[in-house]
């Protein structure tokens, strides 16, 4: 199985990548700055949005752990339906790393956790493209899994292993928090990866 990390140097991205290439898994990065990786994978330094369908045309899986600059939010929403358009018709699966802004607040599934996001925040722009472009992901014939992380996605946190997966329903654990670390969520996207678990699913992630 080859698979395609794009956004590698990320906080998520650069997890993801340790915790497959520990695994054994055929990774290639693909990313904007090869010298920021942290792990000796083969590189495809390119601009999300200078790939082609040649570029993705080799990979079996591709994460999506983009993260777009601040004031440009919008191209969460723009570098996913760039992917979509070059993987139009293909098998391969695309893996996006979301939020959890596109998850149903309640299993009505009439209203979703940016409905509830005031529009002056300084975190609704960035929420708001998420938001659609899991909207778009899932409508499309891709073979998609969208993962979303717990509201505080800590990036520092140690991994546990004492977590929870849920649905496309905001979920709070006993304690009523919605917490994940990048190591646990890391972790498990390693094993949806490698398991081939959850197509053509929205999920969501918390610890217990």
């Amino acid at each position: 199985m080859k698979v395609a990390v794009i956004g590698a140097t990320g906080q998520a991205g650069s997890l993801i990548t340790q915790k497959l290439v520990a695994a054994g898994a055929d990774v290639t990065a693909l990313v904007r700055n090869a010298s920021r990786l942290k792990v000796d994978v083969p590189v495809i330094e390119k601009d999300i949005f200078a790939l082609t369908q040649a570029d993705l045309a080799p990979f079996d899986v591709i994460i999506e752990a983009f993260r777009a600059p601040e004031g440009q939010e919008i191209q969460h929403l723009q570098a996913m339906r760039h992917l979509m358009s070059l993987l139009e018709g293909s098998p391969t699966r695309l893996i996006a790393v979301g939020g959890t802004s596109s998850l149903y607040i309640d299993a009505t599934r009439t209203k979703r956790q940016i409905d509830l996001v005031d529009v002056t925040a300084p975190f609704y722009p960035v929420a708001k493209y998420m938001s659609d472009a899991a909207l778009e992901l899932k409508a499309s014939d891709l073979n998609y899994t969208y993962f979303s992380p717990a509201a505080y996605f800590d990036p520092a946190g140690p991994e546990t292993g004492a977590y929870s997966l849920a649905t496309d329903i905001f979920t709070l654990n006993r304690s009523g928090k919605s917490y994940i670390s990048m190591a646990d969520f890391a972790s498990v996207m390693r094993d949806i990866v490698l398991n081939g678990t959850h197509q053509r699913e929205h999920i969501s992630i918390y610890q217990n």
